[in-house]
């Protein structure tokens, strides 16, 4: 997640696109795109100017109205817009067509709408031009759906993957190149083109088709990623609404230098490095999730795109249960419970004003909104709270939803208001912190706890779990919280021995082991962007919590191993391995780095004896085993000009 723009307050849109004809030819050999794009308009309001958006590599050579007058473009660059005059202007519910011829070149991030993020790229090993890119001129991204009929043009070797594929031919005056056509009929976000010496495979199931767009390299893991995109589209479809009979649901491989996962209608593509004999199946379910909750179900405006990006995330925990039983269930809810905490003074409600592509943004919309939906779950109960969801699956498939939407079909499903629930945990900020005071009782049929739950919040209201583990059979007692003070009485018949409150981690709350975690997120974010020093700072908080964790360990020798900070970064890697082992493999690959280090400060039999230790941890995670035994054959050398590995 990188940062992009300034953060800019949200304008009513005052036109919409409905319609794209795009005629396109990628020339891979010098990353150049050219393309004409006829976009139907209607005004949402009297209005004399469209802006566009469009990437800023690309340039308009010609723009004309319906009757083929020219007209006049200004560019933006500051916010990547094109704004278009419209000399007569257009009046509320009138429509219009523009025409954009432009072109330009796509070899770098330089120019994109993110900041050192390529979403729109051409060359002769991978092209990608995604929706996020802007590589067409659009409006209200996320939220504008259209239909579109797309031609791409691209040399006979390669592959085109999009959304509502119906055929490809040769290109007519053009030896040795393929045009392949694309329609989506039904309003969406069809933006999304990949091209690549792609191997295609089809694996027909259930009346619906999956195709695999993989390199050479990967194409025999094919099977394994459809056969598991098949039982994660057969998941969500009994959780929410069936897919259409005959969709074809289209898995393909991104470069490792774009965002790890993208999706369109009918397409759901993963990085190259999520591919391998361990499916990533969290990454493709979420991916997948979409096809509901984004291509069918879309965000009314930015304040809403958690019903997007919140409801795939909590679909992919989700299906974590499903595959990995409870303990995979719980770790994967402690992640978004992270991802909520690490920015938690911006209520979601308002995070419509940040960047899209921000980690705050990212993680508000994502986590928390994921979030949201797990503790939903817990006050309306499972069955209800499914029927909700398939309720609202269908009553807004194909259209735009708001979050007072999803609120007024959870309360129908319910049967009682649920406006102080969403209120709290979409217009408040920060989450309790719970503290519990209690005194054990003997009584004539066993003992009593008395005790009174405290937090912080005032107008906090959520029911809670308090669990009893006596001699005997444990005891769970659901309390409301109301207020800073909530006291309780459970009776059980052995003697109780341990009290835990929320212990299914059914509530969003702060704890130790929640603040490390969210510090260290926002310094692994921080250092993503080449911005150590906060990193670090970041990291120190984390360990100020927990000084023996091992991972915040971890991430500061990662910063110091990338300066070639050779002795402190050994330094940190010790205390790792010498820390609460959470997550267990910060060991293994402490051991790796440290090999790594003994290597380039020309220390080989100490290298060697780190990599022997690795390979005794048993722990083979990211690869790591393979690493120290291509290490143990040669030894690591730093690359030049490189910081860092």
């Amino acid at each position: 997640m990188v940062a992009a723009a300034p953060a800019f307050a949200q304008a009513p849109p005052k036109i919409k696109v409905d319609d794209y004809v795009i005629d396109a030819e990628i020339m891979p050999r010098t990353g150049k795109l050219q393309a004409k794009a006829k976009v139907k308009i209607t005004a949402l309001e009297p209005v004399s100017v469209a802006v566009f958006e469009l990437h800023n590599a690309l340039r308009p050579t010609k723009v004309t109205n319906e009757k083929n007058q020219a007209l006049s473009s200004e560019r933006v660059t500051q916010d990547y817009s094109l704004r278009i005059p419209l000399p007569a202007g257009l009046e509320k519910g009138e429509s219009t067509t523009i025409t954009f011829e432009y072109e330009g070149n796509l070899t770098n991030a330089d120019d994109g709408p993110v900041e050192g993020l390529k979403l729109a790229f051409i060359d002769n090993n991978t092209s990608y031009l995604l929706y996020a890119g802007r590589w067409f001129p659009m409006m209200g991204y996320g939220i504008n759906r259209f239909t579109a009929t797309m031609n791409i043009t691209v040399p006979s070797f390669m592959t085109v993957a999009g959304s509502g594929f119906t055929g490809k031919a040769a290109a007519p005056g053009a030896a040795g190149r393929t045009t392949y056509s694309f329609a989506w009929t039904r309003p969406s976000f069809p933006g999304s083109i990949i091209v690549g010496s792609f191997v295609e495979q089809e694996f027909p199931a259930g009346g619906l088709k999956f195709k695999t767009y993989f390199k050479p390299l990967k194409k025999d893991l094919a099977r394994v990623y459809a056969e598991t995109a098949q039982k994660e589209v057969e998941f969500f479809s009994s959780q929410f609404a069936p897919l259409p009979p005959g969709t074809t649901i289209n898995i393909v491989e991104l470069p490792d230098d774009t965002v790890p996962s993208a999706w369109a209608p009918e397409i759901a593509a993963i990085a190259s490095r999520a591919i391998d004999e361990k499916t990533n199946y969290r990454l493709l379910a979420n991916a997948l999730a979409h096809q509901w909750w984004g291509a069918s179900v879309s965000p009314a405006s930015r304040d809403d795109f958690w019903l997007t990006d919140g409801f795939a995330r909590y679909a992919e925990v989700r299906y974590v249960e499903q595959a990995a039983g409870a303990a995979g269930f719980e770790e994967a809810t402690k992640d978004m419970a992270v991802g909520a905490l690490a920015y938690d003074t911006i209520p979601l409600s308002g995070a419509g004003r940040l960047d899209p592509f921000s980690p705050e943004f990212q993680s508000l919309s994502t986590d928390k909104g994921g979030m949201i939906l797990h503790m939903l779950r817990w006050v309306m109960g499972d069955a209800p709270f499914q029927r909700a969801m398939q309720t609202f699956a269908l009553q807004f498939a194909g259209r735009p939803a708001t979050a007072d939407d999803f609120r007024k079909v959870a309360e129908s499903v319910h049967g009682d208001r649920l406006t102080p629930f969403f209120a709290q945990w979409l217009d408040g900020t920060g989450a309790p912190e719970f503290k519990n005071k209690y005194a054990i009782y003997r009584v004539n049929k066993g003992f009593r706890v008395v005790g009174e739950i405290a937090q912080d919040l005032d107008l906090f209201r959520m029911p809670l779990e308090v669990r009893v583990d006596t001699d005997g059979q444990s005891e769970m007692k659901r309390i409301e919280v109301v207020g800073t003070k909530s006291p309780y009485a459970i009776e059980t018949f052995g003697k109780p021995r341990r009290i835990a409150l929320d212990p299914n981690n059914w509530v969003l709350k702060n704890s130790g082991e929640l603040k490390v975690r969210a510090a260290i997120l926002r310094g692994q974010q921080m250092a993503a962007q080449g911005d150590f020093t906060n990193a670090l700072s970041e990291y120190k908080k984390a360990l100020e919590t927990n000084t023996n964790s091992s991972l915040a360990h971890y991430r500061v020798a990662e910063i110091f191993f990338l300066q070639r900070n050779y002795q402190a970064a050994a330094n940190s890697y010790r205390a790792a391995i010498d820390g609460d082992g959470e997550p267990r493999w910060t060991e293994v690959w402490s051991y790796v780095q440290l090999g790594k280090i003994f290597d380039v400060t020309g220390q080989r039999e100490r290298a060697t004896n780190e990599y022997r230790k690795a390979l005794q941890t048993n722990d083979n995670t990211q690869g790591a085993l393979e690493e120290a035994r291509k290490y143990l054959e040669k030894p690591y050398e730093r690359e030049r000009g490189v910081s860092g590995n």
